[in-house]
């Protein structure tokens, strides 16, 4: 990826809908030509893409751009300032969809309440995710985590007829995929790799049923 100056900046400017060269510039704090040739790249890379006279971004393509540049070295602290939850649950959300997931975001359960970020369902396997974001866990916290997804699941399949379900969490700083109890604990940028792999790894996953 070709960089220019202004990159982070250039996150604030990649919103939901279209958004011209010179609105672009005027976020991003650059010339039009500088933005013109930011937009361009981020098209070229498969982020957003180009009309007549507007660029336009999906909910998703802000994280996107945000992980190229975090994997160029950019950092990360800076880059998270811009972004928030709902960028992160769109990226895990459009990866889902594209390999023909049914979606779910933000399903409450109640008695007690809790919340699952993202459910992905497909050949009647559900995938339960929490979108861990912008923060570094340690081994500890992470296990939290997975105790607290699990119990998640158990409520969801407990309320779900015939339901079988995996609970998975999904980063954005880990570098490899690990796994507590089995379950999974996937670095977004392998998330799509790991979905191609779900269903023949079945065997390998903590998975929760109704008994």
């Amino acid at each position: 990826m070709r960089f220019f100056p202004n990159m982070i900046e250039g996150l604030r400017g990649i919103i939901p809908g279209g958004i011209s060269a010179k609105d672009f510039a005027v976020i991003t704090k650059t010339s039009e030509s500088d933005s013109e040739k930011v937009l361009d790249e981020f098209v070229k890379r498969g982020i957003g893409a180009k009309g007549e006279s507007l660029y336009y971004f999906e909910t998703s393509d802000k994280l996107k751009a945000a992980i190229e540049l975090i994997q160029n070295g950019f950092p990360l602290d800076e880059i998270s300032v811009i972004l928030d939850w709902k960028d992160f649950e769109g990226l895990v959300a459009e990866i889902l969809s594209s390999k023909d997931f049914a979606v779910i975001k933000n399903l409450i359960l109640t008695k007690p309440r809790m919340e699952i970020d993202v459910i992905g369902i497909r050949l009647g396997v559900a995938m339960l995710i929490d979108c861990k974001h912008w923060k570094r866990y340690s081994a500890s916290a992470l296990t939290e985590a997975v105790k607290k997804q699990i119990e998640r699941t158990k409520k969801y399949v407990s309320k779900t007829q015939n339901a079988l379900a995996v609970p998975v969490i999904v980063t954005l700083y880990q570098d490899k995929i690990d796994f507590i109890e089995n379950v999974p604990i996937v670095p977004v940028f392998q998330f799509s790799s790991f979905i191609d792999e779900f269903y023949g790894n079945l065997d390998n996953l903590k998975t929760i049923g109704t008994n």
